[in-house]
């Protein structure tokens, strides 16, 4: 399915309240990317209008990207995706406190050397926004761990709601994912928004000082795909 035209699938929403709207591709540009280890790639950035929380979320098409779609349209293996929420600390500041930035340095590459997708969701903080995460912080330097902050802000664990995800891997032709990602809870909503996960692959665990507790909260409490060492 060409980018260019708006998916005709209507999934259903996780709620069972009735189809998802279908959103359309606003605005395409090839942007060249170089991340500061001296890793580049080019990505083909997609806009869209349409989606249900009206964000400006953006959707990196990388690698063979095109091919991709080609060769999952014909039964072949799914495009690589990765649905990555926005951590403005971790991701542009190279905050230690969590694993985010490594995660999406990680994912631009195998997605490019695979073919498929990055959705940079605007979703700051699970959900919560970005003053409110660092409240949250503010918790956690206190005692909580990162779930029982966010409901001590009067939040919940995880407010990041994937319908605008499945949206976009709809117009772009992404009916079948091969999910780049430690979180089951992503596999599960995009499985009841009509995207079939043929796999979940694990990223890998960057592990450091200050976020160890962090790491062993999301593997205990949420079930993260997260190999901590013994003891650590």
């Amino acid at each position: 399915m060409s980018p260019e035209l708006s998916s005709a699938v209507e999934p259903v929403s996780p709620s069972g309240t009735g189809p998802v709207p279908v959103a359309k591709v606003r605005t395409q540009v090839t942007v060249p990317l170089r991340f500061a280890d001296g890793y580049a790639t080019t990505a083909r950035v997609f806009t869209f209008d349409g989606l249900v929380d009206g964000r400006e979320h953006l959707a990196f098409g990388l690698g063979d990207w095109r091919e991709s779609l080609d060769r999952s349209a014909a039964g072949g293996p799914a495009p690589l995706v990765r649905p990555h929420s926005e951590c403005l600390t971790g991701d542009v500041f190279g905050s230690q406190r969590c694993d985010c930035g490594p995660q999406l340095r990680e994912a631009v590459q195998r997605i490019a050397d695979r073919g498929g997708f990055l959705l940079y969701l605007r979703q700051e903080g699970r959900g919560i926004g970005l003053y409110a995460k660092l409240d949250a912080y503010a918790l956690q330097d206190s005692g909580l761990d990162t779930y029982e902050a966010n409901v001590a802000l009067g939040r919940g664990e995880d407010e990041r709601n994937y319908t605008a995800a499945a949206q976009m891997l709809h117009t772009l032709g992404v009916d079948r994912a091969a999910l780049l990602s430690n979180n089951p809870d992503k596999a599960e909503q995009l499985g009841r928004l009509g995207v079939e996960v043929t796999e979940r692959i694990v990223t890998g665990v960057y592990l450091s000082s200050a976020n160890a507790r962090y790491l062993a909260a999301k593997a205990a409490h949420t079930g993260h795909t997260i190999e901590l060492p013994l003891g650590g």
